[in-house]
């Protein structure tokens, strides 16, 4: 087993580099948008709204980017993505500075700067087989997850808050900053990754059917796509009520609320870096198998403590197993799925989990109305039981 970060190679390094930035900058935004909208109107729907159209833009042009993927080199989509993600906040940062911003401009930009970043994302995804050899793919997407987290959760959510405190346009200008740097990076990788992924004379379909209908005929991605967004849905519903859950059951309040959610950033972040080491570059079943169990199953225990230790050990263990399946799960589809369609794959596989995620954490606010808190935790358990048999029947040899 390889145990040397330096031999992932000098172009991912660069990429990494290329993909924290755009992360931490992602980061800034998360937290810079919900105060930009609460600055400009108290009706808290319109304030949600600005949340929503950070998501929706994968329930809408998710596929979509998979196919540009498909068609274009990994290299000219970066690039594209992320110098229209700065023009966007460069005319956010004007409105926003000479007093001019406005609740639906903030949602267009909101909503458009999602888009940029499904195309990144989908992109990003088929770039990794093509900078490191086979045998380190589960490290490199580790090492990706690992910054993704430390800008989007660690660095990125208080920068923000601070800039805006500061100024207005702020974290606006500072996220278009991070994503210039970010391409000019990008622009340095190798030609290789501008050029369009080659398909055979076999596949002449360049849409989004063709990929759906190759996913749909391959069995173990079939299932492994379906599990992931049971865990998905399972995860978020339990999330979604974990503010209340925090306030009723373990009487933390606003400061132990946080703390929770710190403690799984780095259950994540120290799940990133355990990934390559448990799968080796063979066990993915196996891996799967426990990190689905594991992610979906433990939450049970917290609609049975009281005790925030306990709540807190919890979460570090699911959301480092949850790194754990997210990690492993793309590095199998990169090493499964033939070039030409990895985009699109990749694109139906993040679809169709961002949903499942939506459908989860409404269906978690209605469990807690109809039969407690505790009940989004015990759902959790269930899935886990089910999606961890469902994955190992259907993934035998």
């Amino acid at each position: 087993m390889v145990t040397d970060s330096a031999s992932l190679g000098r172009p991912f390094w660069t990429f990494w580099s290329a993909a924290a930035l755009a992360n931490v900058g992602d980061g800034i935004r998360l937290a810079a948008f919900p105060l930009l909208a609460v600055s400009l109107t108290a009706n808290p729907v319109s304030v949600a709204a600005v949340t929503a159209a950070q998501a929706l833009p994968w329930l809408v042009t998710g596929l979509l980017a998979g196919a540009l993927a498909d068609r274009r080199g990994a290299r000219t989509l970066l690039v594209w993505a992320d110098t229209a993600r700065v023009l966007v906040l460069a005319v956010l940062v004007v409105a926003v500075a000479t007093g001019r911003a406005s609740v639906p401009l903030v949602l267009v930009a909101s909503f458009v700067l999602g888009v940029g970043e499904t195309v990144r994302d989908t992109a990003a995804q088929t770039a990794v087989p093509s900078l490191v050899p086979e045998r380190l793919l589960e490290r490199a997407n580790a090492r990706l997850v690992a910054g993704e987290v430390v800008g989007n959760e660690f660095v990125g959510p208080p920068v923000g808050a601070v800039l805006f405190a500061v100024g207005a346009a702020l974290p606006f200008a500072a996220n278009g900053a991070s994503l210039a740097l970010a391409t000019m990076l990008v622009l340095t990788l190798p030609v290789s990754l501008a050029a369009r992924p080659a398909a055979p004379a076999t596949n002449t379909n360049p849409g989004v059917v063709a990929g759906l209908r190759w996913l749909g005929r391959h069995r173990l991605l079939r299932a492994l796509t379906a599990v992931t967004a049971a865990v998905a849905a399972a995860d978020s519903a339990w999330f979604a009520v974990l503010v209340l859950y925090a306030d009723s059951q373990l009487g933390a309040g606003t400061v132990g609320f946080g703390m929770l959610l710190a403690v799984g950033a780095l259950g994540g972040l120290l799940g990133s870096f355990i990934t390559d080491r448990l799968v080796d570059g063979r066990r993915h079943r196996a891996v799967l198998t426990w990190s689905v169990a594991v992610t979906a199953g433990i939450p049970a225990l917290l609609a049975v403590t009281s005790r925030l230790w306990a709540a807190m050990l919890v979460i570090v263990v699911t959301s480092g197993s949850f790194a754990v399946l997210n990690i492993t799960a793309a590095s199998l589809r990169q090493r499964t799925v033939p070039r030409e369609l990895l985009g699109r794959v990749v694109a139906a596989g993040r679809t169709l989990t961002f949903s499942a995620a939506a459908v989860g954490a409404l269906l978690g606010g209605a469990l807690t109305k109809l039969a407690g808190v505790e009940a989004p935790f015990l759902l959790s358990g269930l899935v886990a039981a089910v999606a961890t048999t469902a994955w190992w029947t259907a993934s035998r040899p």
